[in-house]
């Protein structure tokens, strides 16, 4: 542009800093620091249908592999919630504490299908819609946790699905404390808890870049 808006305001995505000199934070690393594996939630904030709707239909705007657009998915509310808890598991890396804790368990979930079998392209579509789906979460002030651990075959009978589940977000408003740190490659990856605060590690910038 003739009058250099864009270097303007890349300059001030760099420096951090607005033209008035206020310190800003860019909206999408805001929401990427917030957007945490959550697996304690709030039991008072009742999660409603037009919350999950306004969640699943960013993937009417998302990219998908070869525009197939094959994912499907089904919100849970209320009892069916109830229903799905004793089918999933969260927080593997910590059994000891059997997550989530009482009272504090998820009242909604989005359980996400595919119409064809399971495959790269499924896959990259499913890698997209997830974090997708749990910014726009973050954005409405909620939080989430992706669910890979659960049981297929009693969450198909249990709702009658049509097709095979892939992955199961848990939705609510967060109730827990969660940091990242900063590891070495060699240093373990997995999640701990310390003085009631939950880490994440990962590895910084410089040891991703080769």
């Amino acid at each position: 542009m003739a009058d250099g808006y864009l270097e303007k305001r890349m300059e001030e995505y760099l420096s951090g800093k607005n033209s008035s000199g206020q310190k800003t934070v860019a909206k999408l690393t805001r929401l990427l620091r917030k957007n945490r594996s959550t697996r304690g939630y709030d039991s008072r904030f009742i999660i409603k249908e037009e919350h999950l709707r306004k969640i699943i239909t960013v993937n009417t705007l998302i990219p998908s592999a070869r525009n197939q657009q094959v994912l499907r998915f089904g919100p849970l509310l209320h009892d069916d919630a109830k229903k799905i808890l004793p089918l999933v598991h969260m927080g593997g890396a910590l059994p000891e504490l059997h997550l989530p804790l009482k009272d504090t368990e998820p009242n909604a979930f989005i359980i996400i299908c595919s119409t064809v079998p399971e495959n790269r392209y499924v896959d990259m579509d499913l890698g997209i819609s997830v974090q997708s789906m749990l910014l726009q979460a973050v954005e409405m002030g909620l939080s989430g946790l992706c669910i890979g651990a659960f049981d297929k075959e009693a969450i198909k009978n249990t709702f009658d699905l049509k097709y095979e589940p892939l992955l199961i977000l848990a939705i609510g408003k967060s109730a827990e404390k969660i940091e990242l740190c900063t590891i070495s490659p060699e240093d373990s990856h997995s999640y701990y808890r310390k003085d009631g605060v939950h880490f994440v590690p990962k590895i910084s910038v410089d040891d991703l870049i080769f």
